[in-house]
């Protein structure tokens, strides 16, 4: 049996690699502390990178040490092309009320989504069905909609924004450079691959030639 049937999530719908359909979220932006919705359609209009960050419920304990921490990281995933949106299956007035009184999230400036049904959360498998909340679940798509980063934590493992951060780097340097790799802990300025015959079981002169 698997971790997600174990947890009774849904089967992850969208995997990597494939295009994901549009879907539209209630969100409280805190900037301007007014309530709205968003839509990936609407984030692709503007060519801008997505990204979801995923977490089990408002007023809870582990849930703002990583909004605080991604709120930390979001002038740099802004500025490499992003529209930063949190969600979880609280209503928006709730986001409102809980970044009001949370010191923690006192600097966070992203969209707070709420997936009341849950239905975002099932699209991309981080629902769990026994509590109703979602997993630490944080995905990364492209401005032309393909999901090309997913990563899925438990309830009890908060997560790191630097490690976000550089995945997004990554990626945002290979739609520019589709012919290389970034290998482990690749960032910026770092030498990238160039795959190819020669290149088999010769990766670290490839990396140190």
């Amino acid at each position: 049996m698997s971790e997600q049937e174990c947890c009774g999530c849904e089967p992850l719908t969208v995997s990597v690699g494939a295009d994901v359909p549009n879907f539209e979220l209630d969100v409280f932006d805190p900037v301007n502390r007014v309530f709205g919705k968003v839509s990936l359609d609407e984030i692709k209009k503007e060519s801008k990178w997505t990204v979801l960050v995923f977490y089990p419920a408002d007023f809870t304990f582990v849930c703002p040490t990583e909004l605080a921490d991604l709120a930390e990281k979001h002038a740099a995933l802004k500025k490499l092309g992003a529209e930063v949106v949190s969600v979880s299956t609280d209503t928006h007035f709730a986001h409102l009320a809980w970044r009001d009184s949370e010191k923690l999230l006192s600097k966070v400036d992203y969209l707070m989504g709420a997936d009341r049904t849950g239905a975002v959360s099932r699209l991309f498998g981080v629902y769990d069905e026994k509590s109703g909340l979602a997993l630490r679940g944080t995905f990364i798509i492209s401005p032309q909609g393909k999901l090309v980063t997913s990563e899925v934590n438990f309830f009890n493992v908060g997560r790191d924004a630097d490690e976000l951060v550089r995945k997004l780097e990554a990626n945002v340097y290979l739609l520019a450079n589709p012919a290389e790799a970034c290998p482990a802990k690749w960032k910026p300025g770092a030498k990238t691959l160039r795959p190819d015959e020669k290149m088999v079981g010769k990766v670290y002169e490839a990396l140190h030639g």
